[in-house]
């Protein structure tokens, strides 16, 4: 299986940059889903396991939504 870690590190270092697996896990027979790492622009990583890349694609944008809002406060 495809890895986003080295040594434990995401290989998602570049801001903006986006990189994602396929993956069964062995607990969820036949299912099979996307491990998603997304590293902001100001350099935070964004990390999630979902069904579909649409829903971590969703789970990302609400995420840097969140941080928006947090910032203008």
């Amino acid at each position: 299986m495809q890895s986003l870690n080295r040594n434990g590190v995401s290989i998602t270092q570049a801001p903006g940059e986006e990189k994602f697996v396929k993956y069964r896990p062995v607990a969820f027979k036949g299912r099979i889903f996307y491990q998603y790492d997304y590293r902001h622009t100001d350099g935070e990583l964004f990390s999630t396991v979902a069904k579909t890349l649409a829903e971590c694609r969703h789970r990302r944008d609400k995420w840097i939504e969140k941080k928006e809002q947090g910032n203008n406060r």
